[in-house]
């Protein structure tokens, strides 16, 4: 019976799928005042992220978002999950 609840408390969490809507509620909090809300940004100042998905691959996405770069800060409180979440959202 320990060993089963060991096993148990110890298990891996699921990640569920990336969720596209749930990214446009994280960029609306967290990308917008510099990026803005069309994903334009600010030349020479902030980078557009329209088409993103198409000049970097979805892992570099997700490492800029976790470990900033530049005048970006590191956005390191968002979970795994959200991350993933919002990289598909600037992906498509």
């Amino acid at each position: 019976m320990a060993l089963t609840l060991c096993a148990a408390t110890h298990a891996l969490p699921a990640w569920s799928k990336e969720d596209p809507a749930a990214g446009a509620k994280l960029y609306a909090t967290n990308c917008v005042a510099c990026h803005g809300a069309d994903r334009a940004g600010v030349p020479g100042a902030f980078p557009a992220l329209t088409d993103i998905g198409k000049r970097l691959p979805p892992a570099q996405i997700k490492e800029k978002i976790s470990k900033g770069g530049g005048l970006m800060p590191p956005f390191s409180q968002l979970s795994a999950q959200e991350i993933d979440d919002l990289a598909s959202y600037l992906a498509k």
